[in-house]
């Protein structure tokens, strides 16, 4: 029998769920938008979700673990960025080392903290509305980097489609020859689009082990990276379906641990699995369509400047 406070509880937990895939895919939509294919976001995730959960224990600061994951994510952007950018080597398989090489560290970082646990991140709490019936603790109740991940959005919505900083990304994505007469600095803009997305996708980890679950176990993000990247081809390139995409897969993730609850017959493992057949299909639609509409027409095409 569904209540109001059980489907209150299950809006509240798909909110938190999907915000890590939100800030994870706003990172990578804008090292996309400008050309720029980055397949190490599972990697700079994972680091950032190690580190993070490291500084966050060794120091009782959460507010010190979230930036050190930013900063281990950005890190590790930046070897991806010499190797496909700087390089010209292969965006695909420079992605691909990248992840490998996170989730190696992750590993080795991670390994003294297994077992241990610290305090989540503290949630909003905001007298008479987070009490409100079915959204009151989804809208009112959640931690901050929920809040920041919508703070996010707009921050992306705006730069990308409102200033020059968005224009010109665009612009290197879209045609980097044409960028690059007019002056542009195409390598330069492209790195920090990544290095954006590193910072991102270390910020999702940081949500992950220092407020979703805080306690580091190896395989914490679950493949929430590739989802990430699945959700940049769904969203069209498009900040606000974006967000959609986002909740979406948050509620398939979230749905498998309670159906069972609610009494349906539908096997969980089926509903557990749906996000990650997606992903799949999602990257290989990334090839496909990376030419058709809303794609960056220079996506995943290396740039070498005339000599």
């Amino acid at each position: 029998m569904l209540d109001a406070a059980m489907v209150g509880a299950v809006l509240a937990s798909v909110v938190a769920a999907a915000s890590t895939l939100l800030i994870a895919s706003l990172g990578e939509l804008v090292a996309e938008r400008a050309g720029t294919l980055n397949l190490g976001v599972e990697g700079m995730m994972i680091v950032g979700a190690a580190v993070g959960y490291a500084t966050g224990y060794s120091s009782g600061s959460l507010l010190l673990g979230t930036l050190a994951a930013v900063l281990a994510g950005t890190a590790l952007s930046l070897v991806f960025a010499t190797l496909a950018i700087w390089l010209a080597a292969n965006q695909v398989a420079s992605g691909l080392a990248t992840t490998i090489l996170g989730l190696g560290l992750a590993g080795l970082i991670g390994a003294p903290f297994v077992g241990t646990r610290l305090d989540a991140a503290p949630e909003l709490q905001v007298p008479g509305l987070t009490d409100l019936p079915l959204l009151g603790e989804a809208l009112f109740g959640q931690n901050a980097f929920v809040y920041a991940s919508l703070a996010l959005l707009a921050l992306v919505s705006w730069g990308l489609a409102r200033t020059r900083a968005g224009l010109v990304i665009r612009a290197v994505g879209e045609s980097h020859a044409a960028a690059h007469a007019l002056g542009h600095p195409v390598r330069r803009i492209r790195t920090l689009a990544v290095m954006f997305g590193g910072a991102c996708a270390g910020l999702a980890g940081a949500h992950l082990s220092l407020a979703y679950t805080p306690f580091w176990a190896s395989d914490m993000t679950s493949g929430r990276g590739w989802i990430a990247l699945a959700l940049v081809v769904f969203s069209a390139w498009k900040p606000l379906w974006l967000l959609a995409g986002a909740y979406l897969f948050g509620a398939v993730s979230i749905l498998q641990l309670h159906v069972q609850g609610f009494g349906f017959g539908i096997p969980p493992q089926l509903l557990s699995a749906l996000p990650y057949l997606a992903t799949v299909v999602a990257l290989v639609l990334i090839s496909a369509l990376k030419r058709g509409q809303g794609a960056p027409a220079s996506l995943g095409v290396p740039f070498v400047p005339d000599r």
